[in-house]
């Protein structure tokens, strides 16, 4: 079943000609009008004919809760064929519509336009962030069948009962503003929050599909970073040297920042025995799609995340309370989902992915919470450091009914700390692991949302695993548990600061990233032979990553590819550099689309100002040769 539901001022139709499978109607169904009315338009689909009952059940369920949501009492159904191409039998069709109608009528005032006629029909989108919003609905049994790939011999895809439950849980959206107070989505001005907006826009309406290529797939294959790998399955990418720089660089900086904070780093395998007792429960518990292979007559999956292996390792430990919080971190490559076809796209959502995953070990809920509160703030220091600040991604949090009303303080701190509004999600029931967590969502050029840094507090897990720790008395107690990815997945970082330089592309501002970040730091351009020596001479004095362009091309060409490779320095050397010993220097982020910002200093100059830049982060050298003549080209 596609389910397309609008809510709607009016909705009005006239029946004009029958189809061959057009259902006989009473005159006075041959037209209709509802006003102040959750449309609902149906394609009733093969997959639907295997339980046309729970189809039906699904169906009445998901309007049922948006109707809530949108608060009306007139639900109309449409027949409208045009959402899916492959279509159930007619008869099964007029079967699931009817049975929708007779379960929604004892509730609702209820019309349904009839099946199998050309009709005619107007409708008024209220237009509020809650009017539009779409559905994919499936019977039970097809769920798994619908996870399998065309390779023949491929095991059947998992589906969780937690992703499921992510499909059907009923929750309330709002808005949550630095007054503490919460607002109804749908009587909130959005206006003044335009990236508020489409992220509440992509949350709500679920979904997650995209229709072409968003700007930083260009980027990543023109800056040779990344690019698809077409010998592999989807989702999973090849990096080039400058885009393993960077995605190593992005690893190091969140492991050095976990170990500052305390945290031990391990590591632990990829791979699970899907029937070990403990982890099959877990699976079932979280919202993810898995990979699984068989080995050895047993059937494996592939780790979605670093849970599972640091969580074994806790049971076997012998922990204290003097030890806590007790807190590992794990550089997880890579984890794996089996992340929908449609969902698939450049660096965005992948199958397999770098995660940073750390956990924590807390004596009680107290020391949780204060954790959590710390771990905001780090998630925060973490992303403005790689060049993503909080004006560039929008919050989420998401948090069951009773956790909020009895920590209703720290949630509105939460969204204190960012200083704007921020968006809800709560449960009357816990579906989940976790009582409380947060997403950062970066919103990209296609309205399409990411989430990067998060943190979870876990209340199932100790007690799923056996973990415990001996308390002061000396009894055996269970902690609670924090998960905490200081900075999301390494690709999506990448993905976020590329998508952010093309957006301000369109601003008029210069594209770059992080100096820190840069493959190459200073870009050194002799203008002719005889300048070689100098401009070796002078990359000897710079303590960073240093390249020098001897190709036979002109200097325009080659201060031009400079600036299509974001290079932040680039030095340009000529007789009167030589004599005078000091450099021309272009200093990209000063500089305007159509106006360089040149200086002329010295190289101990220009390396004092580089090396005050990077202080504190990781450093890797050149990933590519020196010297650009001899340089492969990987795009």
């Amino acid at each position: 079943m596609q389910l397309l539901l609008i809510h709607s001022d009016y909705i009005e139709y006239e029946t004009k000609k029958q189809t061959p499978v057009a259902e006989k109607i009473e005159e006075s169904l041959k037209s209709g009008r509802l006003e102040e009315a959750l449309t609902a338009f149906m394609a009733v689909e093969s997959v639907d004919e295997a339980n046309p009952e729970e189809t039906i059940e699904k169906t009445v369920s998901e309007i049922e809760k948006v109707a809530a949501q949108v608060k009306t009492n007139r639900v109309m159904l449409y027949p409208y064929a045009h959402l899916s191409s492959d279509l159930s039998s007619p008869k099964v069709a007029v079967q699931v519509l009817k049975g929708i109608e007779t379960a929604l009528s004892g509730k609702y005032e209820v019309k349904r336009a009839p099946f199998g006629w050309y009709k005619a029909f107007n409708i008024s989108c209220k237009g509020h962030p809650l009017s539009e919003l779409s559905r994919s609905i499936r019977p039970e049994e097809t769920t798994k069948a619908a996870g399998k790939v065309e390779a023949s011999g491929e095991k059947e895809e998992v589906v969780s009962e937690a992703l499921k439950a992510e499909g059907t849980a009923k929750s309330y959206w709002r808005i949550l503003t630095t007054d503490g107070e919460l607002h109804e989505v749908e009587n909130f001005d959005l206006t003044p929050y335009p990236k508020l907006q489409k992220f509440v826009n992509y949350e709500i309406s679920k979904s997650r599909a995209v229709e072409r290529a968003p700007p930083h797939v260009e980027l990543m294959r023109r800056l040779e970073l990344a690019d698809y790998e077409p010998g592999s399955d989807s989702g999973n990418m090849r990096y080039y040297p400058k885009g393993r720089l960077v995605k190593s660089l992005l690893e190091n900086y969140v492991l050095d920042v976990a170990t500052d904070f305390g945290a031990m780093e391990v590591e632990t395998p990829i791979m699970y025995d899907m029937n070990h007792p403990t982890l099959k429960k877990y699976l079932d518990r979280f919202p993810a799609r898995q990979y699984s292979i068989e080995s050895d007559k047993r059937q494996m999956f592939l780790r979605f995340a670093a849970c599972f292996g640091q969580f074994l390792m806790n049971h076997d430990m012998t922990i204290s309370y003097r030890n806590l919080p007790l807190r590992m971190i794990e550089m997880t490559r890579y984890s794996f989902r089996k992340e929908q076809r449609g969902e698939l796209v450049g660096l965005r959502r992948l199958r397999a992915f770098t995660m940073p995953d750390m956990h924590t070990l807390c004596a009680d809920m107290d020391q949780a919470v204060d954790q959590f509160k710390q771990q905001y703030d780090l998630c925060i220091n973490v992303l403005e450091n790689m060049g993503i600040y909080v004006k560039d991604y929008e919050v989420a949090i998401r948090f069951t009914k009773d956790f909020y009303e009895s920590n209703k303080e720290l949630i509105v701190n939460m969204a204190k700390t960012v200083d704007k509004p921020v968006l809800v999600e709560m449960w009357d029931t816990r579906f989940f692991y976790f009582v409380l967590k947060f997403e950062f969502n970066f919103v990209d050029a296609l309205a399409k949302a990411s989430a990067l840094s998060t943190v979870q507090i876990d209340v199932e897990n100790a007690e799923r695993y056996d973990i415990s720790y001996v308390s002061a008395d000396g009894k055996l107690e269970r902690p609670t548990v924090l998960h905490c990815s200081p900075s999301g997945a390494i690709e999506r970082c990448i993905y976020a600061l590329l998508e952010k330089a093309a957006m301000e592309t369109e601003e008029g501002k210069v594209p770059m990233l992080p100096v820190w970040l840069s493959p190459t730091q200073v870009r050194i351009v002799p203008i002719s032979e005889k300048h070689f020596a100098f401009a070796e001479e002078v990359s000897q004095k710079l303590d960073c990553r240093v390249d020098i362009d001897d190709r036979d091309l002109s200097i325009g060409k080659k201060v031009r590819e400079a600036g299509r490779e974001w290079v932040p320095y680039v030095v340009v050397i000529g007789d009167k550099e030589v004599e005078d010993g000091t450099i021309n220097v272009t200093v990209r982020e000063e500089s305007g689309q159509d106006k360089p910002k040149k200086v002329q200093i010295t190289p101990e100059e220009l390396n004092a100002r580089i090396r005050g830049e990077i202080a504190g982060k990781p450093y890797k050298k050149l990933p590519l040769a020196k010297y650009l003549s001899v340089r492969p080209k990987f795009f």
